[in-house]
Protein backbone atom coordinates (compact mmCIF):
# COMPACT_ATOMS: atom_id res chain seq x y z
CA UNK A 1 0.00 0.00 0.00
CA UNK A 2 2.80 2.44 0.95
CA UNK A 3 4.37 1.80 -2.64
CA UNK A 4 1.39 2.30 -4.50
CA UNK A 5 1.00 5.63 -2.11
CA UNK A 6 4.38 6.84 -3.39
CA UNK A 7 4.13 6.28 -6.94
CA UNK A 8 0.72 8.25 -6.76
CA UNK A 9 2.74 11.60 -5.38
CA UNK A 10 5.41 10.66 -7.58
CA UNK A 11 2.98 11.03 -10.64
CA UNK A 12 1.38 13.93 -9.24
CA UNK A 13 4.23 15.95 -8.71
CA UNK A 14 5.20 15.45 -12.14
CA UNK A 15 1.90 16.17 -13.51
CA UNK A 16 1.68 19.37 -11.13
CA UNK A 17 5.37 20.56 -11.03
CA UNK A 18 5.80 21.13 -14.96
CA UNK A 19 2.96 23.83 -14.78
CA UNK A 20 4.63 26.11 -12.01
CA UNK A 21 6.39 28.76 -12.69
CA UNK A 22 7.73 31.87 -10.55
CA UNK A 23 5.57 33.76 -12.57
CA UNK A 24 2.72 31.38 -9.77
CA UNK A 25 4.87 33.07 -6.87
CA UNK A 26 3.24 37.12 -5.72
CA UNK A 27 5.15 40.02 -6.85
CA UNK A 28 7.84 41.86 -4.12
CA UNK A 29 7.16 45.17 -4.00
CA UNK A 30 9.29 47.10 -6.11
CA UNK A 31 9.90 50.77 -6.36
CA UNK A 32 11.68 53.65 -7.44
CA UNK A 33 12.43 55.94 -4.22
CA UNK A 34 15.24 59.13 -3.73
CA UNK A 35 17.41 59.45 -1.10
CA UNK A 36 15.12 61.52 0.88
CA UNK A 37 12.70 58.24 0.73
CA UNK A 38 15.05 55.94 1.32
CA UNK A 39 15.65 57.95 4.99
CA UNK A 40 12.20 57.80 6.02
CA UNK A 41 12.20 54.04 5.33
CA UNK A 42 15.17 53.71 7.64
CA UNK A 43 14.09 56.08 9.74
CA UNK A 44 10.71 54.13 10.60
CA UNK A 45 10.07 52.94 13.73
CA UNK A 46 9.72 48.87 14.09
CA UNK A 47 10.20 46.07 16.63
CA UNK A 48 11.98 44.07 14.34
CA UNK A 49 15.77 43.88 13.05
CA UNK A 50 16.04 45.65 9.75
CA UNK A 51 18.77 44.99 7.38
CA UNK A 52 19.20 46.82 4.30
CA UNK A 53 20.84 45.39 1.74
CA UNK A 54 22.59 47.80 -1.13
CA UNK A 55 23.42 45.94 -4.45
CA UNK A 56 23.38 46.35 -7.75
CA UNK A 57 22.30 43.54 -10.75
CA UNK A 58 26.01 43.81 -12.31
CA UNK A 59 27.29 43.27 -8.74
CA UNK A 60 28.75 39.32 -8.84
CA UNK A 61 28.97 39.28 -4.80
CA UNK A 62 26.08 41.03 -4.76
CA UNK A 63 23.87 38.47 -6.46
CA UNK A 64 26.11 35.50 -4.57
CA UNK A 65 24.51 36.75 -1.35
CA UNK A 66 20.66 37.32 -2.10
CA UNK A 67 19.66 34.17 -1.20
CA UNK A 68 21.06 33.96 2.11
CA UNK A 69 19.21 37.10 3.14
CA UNK A 70 16.47 36.15 1.29
CA UNK A 71 16.23 32.82 3.13
CA UNK A 72 16.96 34.48 6.01
CA UNK A 73 13.99 36.95 5.80
CA UNK A 74 12.04 34.06 4.92
CA UNK A 75 13.12 31.69 7.90
CA UNK A 76 12.71 34.28 10.47
CA UNK A 77 9.66 36.95 11.47
CA UNK A 78 11.60 38.84 13.95
CA UNK A 79 13.42 40.64 10.37
CA UNK A 80 12.53 43.05 8.11
CA UNK A 81 14.69 42.55 4.22
CA UNK A 82 15.27 45.63 1.87
CA UNK A 83 17.00 45.08 -1.08
CA UNK A 84 17.77 48.52 -1.78
CA UNK A 85 19.78 48.78 -5.93
CA UNK A 86 21.85 51.30 -7.19
CA UNK A 87 21.32 50.56 -10.41
CA UNK A 88 20.47 53.00 -13.12
CA UNK A 89 16.66 54.05 -12.16
CA UNK A 90 16.57 55.03 -15.85
CA UNK A 91 16.45 51.33 -16.50
CA UNK A 92 14.19 49.51 -14.14
CA UNK A 93 12.99 46.98 -16.43
CA UNK A 94 16.47 45.79 -15.72
CA UNK A 95 15.92 45.46 -11.71
CA UNK A 96 12.37 44.36 -12.32
CA UNK A 97 13.42 41.30 -14.48
CA UNK A 98 16.45 40.38 -12.40
CA UNK A 99 13.65 39.88 -9.52
CA UNK A 100 11.01 37.91 -11.33
CA UNK A 101 14.20 35.46 -12.96
CA UNK A 102 15.78 35.22 -9.61
CA UNK A 103 12.14 34.55 -7.73
CA UNK A 104 13.06 37.73 -5.02
CA UNK A 105 10.20 37.82 -2.68
CA UNK A 106 11.57 40.74 -0.45
CA UNK A 107 10.44 44.56 -1.15
CA UNK A 108 12.97 45.57 -3.78
CA UNK A 109 13.83 50.01 -4.29
CA UNK A 110 15.31 51.04 -7.07
CA UNK A 111 17.30 54.05 -5.35
CA UNK A 112 16.99 57.11 -7.86
CA UNK A 113 20.27 59.19 -6.56
CA UNK A 114 23.23 58.50 -8.92
CA UNK A 115 24.93 61.74 -6.45
CA UNK A 116 26.21 58.86 -4.33
CA UNK A 117 28.81 61.53 -2.39
CA UNK A 118 26.25 63.20 -1.32
CA UNK A 119 24.25 60.41 0.75
CA UNK A 120 27.08 57.48 1.09
CA UNK A 121 27.89 59.11 4.45
CA UNK A 122 24.41 59.49 5.26
CA UNK A 123 24.15 55.62 5.56
CA UNK A 124 27.29 55.07 7.03
CA UNK A 125 30.58 57.20 7.48
CA UNK A 126 32.72 53.86 7.29
CA UNK A 127 31.31 53.15 3.71
CA UNK A 128 34.01 53.74 0.70
CA UNK A 129 31.13 53.18 -1.61
CA UNK A 130 31.46 49.97 -2.53
CA UNK A 131 29.07 46.87 -2.86
CA UNK A 132 27.40 44.55 -1.47
CA UNK A 133 26.84 46.73 1.76
CA UNK A 134 24.40 46.19 4.55
CA UNK A 135 23.01 48.29 6.70
CA UNK A 136 21.33 46.73 10.19
CA UNK A 137 19.23 48.56 12.37
CA UNK A 138 17.62 47.46 15.61
CA UNK A 139 14.44 47.76 17.15
CA UNK A 140 16.27 50.48 19.21
CA UNK A 141 17.15 52.39 16.31
CA UNK A 142 21.08 51.47 16.66
CA UNK A 143 22.47 51.08 13.30
CA UNK A 144 25.22 48.87 12.29
CA UNK A 145 26.90 48.52 9.31
CA UNK A 146 29.11 46.03 6.88
CA UNK A 147 30.59 47.16 3.58
CA UNK A 148 31.44 43.79 1.54
CA UNK A 149 30.18 40.36 1.11
CA UNK A 150 28.75 38.13 3.53
CA UNK A 151 28.49 34.21 3.49
CA UNK A 152 25.23 32.48 5.16
CA UNK A 153 27.63 31.83 8.61
CA UNK A 154 28.73 35.13 8.90
CA UNK A 155 25.15 37.03 7.68
CA UNK A 156 23.77 34.40 10.69
CA UNK A 157 25.44 34.99 13.46
CA UNK A 158 25.32 38.59 12.85
CA UNK A 159 21.38 38.80 12.70
CA UNK A 160 21.82 36.39 15.81
CA UNK A 161 24.30 38.85 17.51
CA UNK A 162 21.69 41.87 16.75
CA UNK A 163 18.28 40.69 17.75
CA UNK A 164 20.09 40.17 21.59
Amino acid sequence: MKTSLTGFFFVLLLVLLPGFSTKDLPKPEFKIISFAEFEQLAAQKSEKLRIFNFWATWCAPCIREMPYFEQANQSDEELELYFISIDDARRPDRVTSFIERKAIQSPVYLLNDVDFNSWIDKVSTDWTGAIPATLFIQANGTRHFHEGAMEETELLQRIDQLKQ
